[in-house]
């Protein structure tokens, strides 16, 4: 009596933390599960005269020949803040997933752990026989909790299996490490029961005791659970109802029976579970109903999208993968655009257990809708947010994904390029440059063309770009397609302008090829209407010429000598009137003309 009175006082006197019992995962097919596992604990702490644990321990699997095994997920636990690398049959397993838990009382704080690995290859490949969990050592924490005779450490294997006789079910496993005393709620939802044959809940916890008993309890639906090996009052005494153990220190691996607490149309359950007195961790919970639902999931595969159009094409692929029926044909897809409905589509067919069926539907988005929005699909919903399907789980029914719609690029204004009229209007353009005022997008591709035509189609570009001689006026076409493939195009004009014309002022008239006649560049040809005079130093006419005129060379057709005779050498004074507008005064210079 001393002994429980001052186990009830620590237990009130005691503060709690850990982490709570939830989903972890959901399995849907012909299956049903069982546990192995084993305690270190050499015997149950509170009869322990000095602490004492084990660093490892076995336990045996057998499975029907005909049972094929699905999933196997390994728990260890124990006193301390952890151990997160084990052995189970000589391979190093190494925790995937972690849980904590504290305990305060009488300002002395206890730390405990679980932790989870998925050893379904290694199970798979090994198959029944015997299961050794080695190297967890909680040796370092023993005496710490020896004082409170929460000492322990444990593993425990659940293995979901399939048989093709078993009627379709689903198994919940939930998992955390939430301790009582206190109360445990757990609500499994999205039921559908179409019979309760063989329905059985099963939970993995830690430190209970067999001898601390008040309102200790398993419960669901508001009835309290009970087998031969766990009472009613004293749910966790350190038993294993898999394999009829009642030496399971400190740790329990218990299974009930629940075909009378649900009923044929459930679509949910609670389960509770209570401790006044003993300190106990729930690490994990498995419950097996037989529940016939589709769950339908949706994903976007590809999105299809035009250049300048807000027609978009959405490939999609909706999925019936963790069920236990077949999702009906007919079954509602709605699209939004940031929110707002657009488009409604249905599944074509029925898509079977594990299938998924893909299609695609296109629509053009409404106005108002700005270019960059999120695109959401939600299967089963008929556009306004409601589904007509009764399903598994009702909140993985959507996929969203960013989608911005393709805009042509933006092509800067480009001016009007000029240069020297060569003569006819004829000139050579140097635009090489304009690909870089076009766009400052350096991942674009610009090129030029002689057409629009061809600037659309993409067909025989301007080679040529810095030296490109044409008959003005032309238009010379751009063409910028970005890194998405977006192009658009663009012009811009080509002229000529008559230019100064450059005078070459030495003449030698001597027939060598070379200077043997005033030359001036861009004059004839050009400037067809031009005047040109040439004076000596005295300012007397000695020559005129215009278009119709050859080069001079050094001939006299005015003055004393304008009757053919070749003038002297010497400097010479020109004047050339272009009648141009341009240029409203006349050009004048200098030239030497040598005989020599």
């Amino acid at each position: 009596m001393k002994k429980s009175l001052l186990l009830l006082f620590l237990l009130i006197s005691t503060g709690f933390y850990g982490q709570d019992v939830a989903l972890f995962t959901q399995l849907n097919g012909r299956y049903d599960f069982t546990f192995a596992g084993n305690t270190l604990n050499p015997q149950e702490n509170s009869f322990m005269e000095t602490p004492t644990i084990l660093t490892e321990s076995s336990a045996s699997l057998s499975l029907n020949p005909d049972d094929t095994i699905v999933a196997a997920y390994l728990y260890w636990a124990g006193s301390g803040t952890g151990d997160f690398d084990v052995t189970l049959n000589g391979e190093t397993i190494l925790a995937t997933r972690t849980f904590a838990f504290q305990r305060t009382t009488f300002n002395l704080t206890l730390d405990y752990f679980s932790a989870f690995a998925d050893v379904t290859q290694l199970v798979q490949s090994q198959g029944n026989g015997t299961y050794t969990v080695s190297d967890l050592d909680v040796t370092a924490f023993l005496a710490s909790h020896f004082q409170n005779r929460t000492n322990f450490a444990g593993w425990a294997i659940l293995i979901v299996y399939e048989n093709d006789s078993l009627p379709l079910n689903q198994l919940n496993v939930y998992d955390g490490l939430q301790a009582v005393p206190s109360e445990i709620n757990i609500s499994l939802n999205s039921l559908n029961v179409i019979d309760n044959d063989g329905a059985k809940i099963a939970f993995l916890a830690w430190e209970g005791d067999v001898d601390l008993a008040l309102d200790e309890s398993l419960i669901i639906n508001d009835t309290t659970l009970s087998n031969p090996l766990n009472p009613q009052t004293n749910a966790f005494n350190g038993t294993n109802s898999f394999t009829g153990a009642t030496d399971l220190y400190n740790m329990d691996l218990d299974v009930y029976d629940i075909e009378d607490l649900i009923g044929i149309g459930d679509t949910s359950a609670l389960i509770k579970i209570t401790s006044n007195w003993d300190m106990v961790m729930v690490n994990t919970v498995v419950t097996k109903l037989n529940s016939q639902l589709p769950d339908a999931s949706v994903a976007v595969d590809a999105i299809g999208l035009l250049c300048d159009s807000r027609t978009v094409t959405v490939s999609f692929t909706v999925s019936n993968l963790n069920a236990t029926d077949v999702l009906p044909s007919g079954t509602p897809i709605s699209i939004y655009a940031d929110g707002i409905f657009v488009q409604y589509t249905e599944t074509l067919a029925p898509i079977p257990i594990g299938a998924s069926a893909s299609d695609l539907v296109s629509f053009v988005l409404p106005e108002g809708i700005p270019d960059d929005f999120e695109l959401q699909i939600v299967v089963d919903d008929t556009g306004n947010g409601e589904g007509i399907v009764t399903e598994i789980r009702e909140d993985n029914n959507m996929d969203a994904l960013e989608v911005s719609l393709l805009i042509p690029p933006a092509i800067n204004p480009l001016p009007e390029l000029k240069t020297c009229n060569l003569g006819g209007g004829v000139g050579i353009f140097d635009f090489s440059n304009y690909a870089d005022l076009a766009t400052g997008d350096e991942s674009a591709s610009v090129t030029f063309y002689d057409s629009p035509e061809n600037a659309v189609s993409g067909t025989a570009p301007i080679v040529d770009v810095s030296a490109y001689q044409t008959t003005t006026p032309a238009t010379i076409y751009i063409r910028v397609e970005d890194a998405l493939g977006c192009v658009s195009t663009a012009s811009f004009p080509l002229t000529v302008r008559n230019c100064p014309p450059i005078v070459y002022n030495y003449v030698s008239p001597n027939l060598d090829g070379t200077n043997d006649s005033f030359h001036i560049d861009g004059l004839y040809g050009i400037f067809p209407r031009f005047d040109l005079k040439i004076f000596n130093r005295w300012g007397m006419e000695v020559w005129e010429g215009n278009q119709d005129s050859p080069e001079w060379d050094g001939t006299a057709t005015k003055g004393i000598l304008w009757n053919g005779n070749q003038v002297p050498s010497g400097t010479y004074y020109y004047v050339i009137d272009l009648h141009d507008p341009d240029y409203p005064e006349p050009l004048t210079g200098w030239l030497f003309l040598s005989r020599g």
